[in-house]
This record gives C-alpha cells, structure tokens and sequence, in this order.
C-alpha cells in the first residue's frame, strides 16, 4: 500500500490545527491536498467543491437547521427558568442541592434544546450567580454546568445522531433517538451522585424540602415546554412524522410558547434567526467540509486499511472497542463532534459491525465518548462557553472537573460494554 495520501492528510490537518486554522477550513484544505496526491489540482478542486456541495445535499440534513432555530427560540423563551424551577422542587433540598438542580435541568433542557452550548450557556447565567450566592465555588459550579450541559447531545432530540444516522448510510434516527435515552440519564445519575459526595465533602449548603403542592405547581408550569419532547419524540416514533417534519414542528411549538410566555417579541425575532442563521452556517460548512474528506478517504482506501490494521491486533470485540474509544477520547480533545462523526464513522463502524455489534449501539457510544471532548482543552467548545460565562479560568476548573470527567468514562465504559443499555428501549418500541 502506498501511505502517502494517508500521511499527507495527516500531516497537512494536524499542522493546520497546530497553526490555528479554523477546523472546517483545516479539513477541507488537507483533503484537497490528499487528492493532489493522485490525480492533478484542477480534478482535485472540483471534486473537493462537488464533494461539499453533494454532502450537503440530504433531506435528513433540514433537520439540523429547525432543531437550532427551536433551540434558540427556547433559550429566549424563558423554558430555562420554568425547568429550573421545577429542578428545584425535586432535588433542592438533598445535599449539593443546586448542582443537582444543575444536573437535571440541564438534561431537560438539552433535551428540548438539542444543544449542549445552548443549555451551558442558559445554564451558567441563570445558576451560576445563584451558586455563589449560596456559598458553592464558582469552579464547581462551572464543572458541574459543562459536563450535565452534554447530556442533552445523547438525550433525544440530538443533532449529532441525525448527523450520525447520515454518516453511517441510514440507521433509523427513531431507533437513535429511543436509545439515547437510557444511557443519557444514566450519566447524568452518575454526575449527580459526584456532585452531591462533592458537596457534603465541601459542606455546601442545602435548600429547604418542598411541598408536594409546589412541586405540582413548578411541573404544570414547565409542562408546556415538558410536551415538545412528547410531540417530537412521539410523533417520530410513532410514524406520524419525520425528524426534518418533526423539527419544523418543534419551531412553530416554540414560537408560540415564547410568546404565550412573553418572553419572545415580534422587536426580538430577528436577533433570533441572526443568531441561529449564523450557528445553522457553521454547523452546515462542517458537515460539507467533513463530507468531502470521508469521500477523499473512501476514495483512497484508507477506513479499509484502518479496519485490517485493527483487526490483525486483535479479533476480540473487548480490546477494539477499548482501542476505538481511546482514539475517539483523543481525537473529541482536537476536533468538535460534528466532523468527527462524519470521519470516523464510515473508518469505524464497517469494523465494530463485523465483529457484530448493532449500529445504533454504536452511534450512542461514539456520541458519548465525543461529548467527553467538548469538556476538554484545546477546542473543547462547551468548557469554553462555561469558562467564559463564569469569567474563570480552565486551570481553576481542572480540579472539580476531573471527577466528572472520571465519571462519564465510568458511563462510557458501562454504556460500550452493556448493550441492553442502549438497546433495550428501542427493542421494546419495534426497532
């Protein structure tokens, strides 16, 4: 084999990002160089371009920029309060209280949101003054928003599952979405434990119990935003409508929330779709960048090579999916998860489905172990937005991050080795 184009791609990402390029930009460049290595510039340009524009080209694909526009129109909407209210009645009064309130608020609102940047960012502004306030370290309080914030990528409804289910040629997102979610509130049960052993160590302050009534109450006033995840996810899984029709759905849900709510104005929409538009761009040059160097990479051989190497170490699915999880912890640290998906997917799941593990398994795993890269340095996005939000620094989070960090490997860990945790959900709905 000649390992030419492999090493020139490489090579040529890795300088990029060393450099600072951007990562869309660092992916394109480096499969245009990967393509010049066999046939001339000319061919490689237009190819490249074609690649980009076709990767787009998927109906699938709608979902992503209704999802983010819905995601925006909840965090304008005041859904962050009314789930942080009703988190409060719950787990206010058990110790660490408000990071518990932190934990599963931000689950919700993930899940309705479909972002981890957006729950962060609500997330921190909203409890992160109010943890000060009733003495918790800042640093803790950032620890605790960033890594709960991911949850909600596992969580249904999930942007990276639907690009997931397109990387890997079709996998059911109904299938997807059902089997996020045991696996998601499971890692956030285990962030919650470590916070609140954490927060009796630390001897935080606990809230006072609440009475049933105004549990009642906080829960009628979160139900309308609670409903979407049952017109979303239902009408998916039931067959009423798809994912893209779903997400179309979700907006129009939103937008009138917010403004039954009042909390979104005809004077605030623009602002709005400004704010989704520019994050849809971003999200959308990724997956046609990633799109073009998993054509660039088929083209070359290179997954096939990578699927033979790994089996000659070993045939036993324990040691490569040990191995695929280590390099896909490496490469969450440098890459963010849409691209990362769309690459190392078609490498990877010709691989684990061989040795017979199901794809939607898979994708949860993969997706999992991704989310663990957005809380880390150097373009761990998330920790970034909750860094800044908190006006702290990384290296005065590290020390309450580190658990939490021990925590979602013990969750991936349990979450690749025990498929029923994935799959038992979907096996009951018929997938």
């Amino acid at each position: 084999m000649d390992y030419t184009p492999v090493l020139v791609l490489l090579i040529s990402f890795l300088f990029l990002l060393a450099i600072g390029t951007p990562v869309a930009w660092s992916i394109t460049i480096s499969s245009l160089l990967t393509m010049m290595v066999s046939i001339d510039s000319i061919a490689s340009f237009t190819t490249v371009s074609q690649r980009m524009a076709t990767g787009l080209d998927s109906f699938a694909l709608l979902a992503i920029p209704f999802f983010i526009l819905s995601g925006e129109l909840m965090n304008k909407g005041g859904i962050a309060h009314r789930l942080i209210a009703f988190a409060k009645t719950l787990v206010g009064s058990l110790p660490g209280g408000l990071a518990l309130i932190n934990v599963i608020a931000a689950m919700l609102m993930g899940a309705i949101a479909g972002s981890a940047m957006a729950s962060a960012s609500a997330m921190g502004s909203i409890l992160g003054p109010e943890m000060e306030k009733e003495g918790y370290s800042k640093e803790f309080g950032v620890a605790v928003n960033i890594t709960s914030s991911t949850t909600g990528l596992i969580i249904p409804p999930s942007n990276v599952l639907i690009v997931y289910s397109l990387a890997s040629g079709g996998v059911s997102i109904a299938a997807l979405f059902l089997a996020g979610y045991i696996p998601g509130m499971l890692t956030g049960l285990f962030l919650m434990i470590v916070a609140a052993i954490w927060a009796k160590k630390k001897k935080y302050k606990v809230g006072k119990r609440s009475s049933l009534k105004q549990v009642f109450k906080t829960f009628i006033d979160a139900l309308p935003s609670l409903f979407l995840l049952v017109v979303v996810i239902g009408g998916i899984v039931v067959g009423v409508f798809t994912a893209t029709e779903a997400s179309a759905i979700a907006v129009l849900y939103t937008l009138v929330l917010g403004f039954v709510y009042k909390e979104i104005s005809l004077k605030k929409l623009p602002q709005i779709l400004l704010d989704s538009s520019a994050t849809t761009a971003v999200v959308m040059l990724l997956i046609g960048a990633s799109m073009s160097m998993s054509w660039v990479m088929s083209y070359e051989n290179i997954p096939q090579e990578i699927s033979n190497g790994l089996l000659q170490i070993s045939e036993n699915p324990i040691i490569i999916l040990l191995i695929i999880n280590l390099i896909l912890l490496v490469v969450g640290t440098f890459m963010d998860m849409t691209p990362a998906v769309l690459i190392f997917t078609p490498i990877f799941l010709p691989i684990v489905t061989a040795l017979g593990m199901d794809p939607v398994h898979f994708g949860i795993i993969m997706v999992l172990n991704l989310c663990i890269g957005l809380c880390t340095p150097p373009v761990g996005s998330v920790l970034f937005v909750g860094v800044g939000i908190a006006k702290t620094t990384i290296e005065k989070v590290l020390k309450p991050l580190i658990p939490m960090f021990v925590t979602m490997l013990i969750a991936l860990f349990l979450i690749t080795y025990f498929p029923q945790l994935t799959l038992w959900l979907p096996s009951v709905f018929g997938f």
